[in-house]
């Protein structure tokens, strides 16, 4: 069962694709947090829902709010991946121990060892104000993003 509307979001502190550490909490009290969850890097879907993201980065990465998107790949993958798709935004390596940080979201598939299609926008207090989970091959709609947005404005 994912994490819901109300509850305080799990704090964290994860690598991102260069090696420095990220953690939730530090952007309390500062920014809104969209928390973003996908499977793999180098993937069809997740190149697609992360290249929209860099395309429409303004919306989703300013002053009043901070993306930061999850998947279990290691650090040097999520290099490698943010060179080649010219993704600039925090990248957060899951890797070990395995999906923990999507474990306690709940959107970590045990079968397929990956996460799944989760977003969590996050107010500055650190409360999940809006979600939406999506099984591993169903992209999200970055027009919810934006209303989910709008309505924590």
């Amino acid at each position: 069962m994912s994490i819901e509307v109300g509850q305080k979001a799990p704090d964290f502190e994860l690598a991102d694709q260069h090696g420095q550490r990220v953690k939730l909490s530090d952007f309390r009290g500062r920014k809104n947090v969209i928390l973003v969850f996908h499977p793999l890097a180098f993937s069809g879907v997740c190149s697609g829902e992360l290249g929209a993201l860099r395309d429409n980065i303004d919306e989703f990465q300013n002053d009043t709010v901070q993306l930061l998107t999850v998947s279990v790949d290691s650090m040097f993958a999520h290099r490698a991946w943010a060179e080649q798709e010219n993704l600039d935004y925090p990248l957060l390596s899951d890797f070990w121990p395995h999906g923990e940080v999507a474990q306690a979201y709940g959107v970590f598939d045990d079968t397929k060892g990956v996460a799944l299609r989760g977003t969590f926008l996050i107010d500055k207090e650190g409360v999940v104000r809006w979600t939406v989970v999506n099984p591993v091959p169903e992209a999200r709609d970055l027009a919810d993003y934006r209303k989910a947005l709008a309505e924590l404005s």
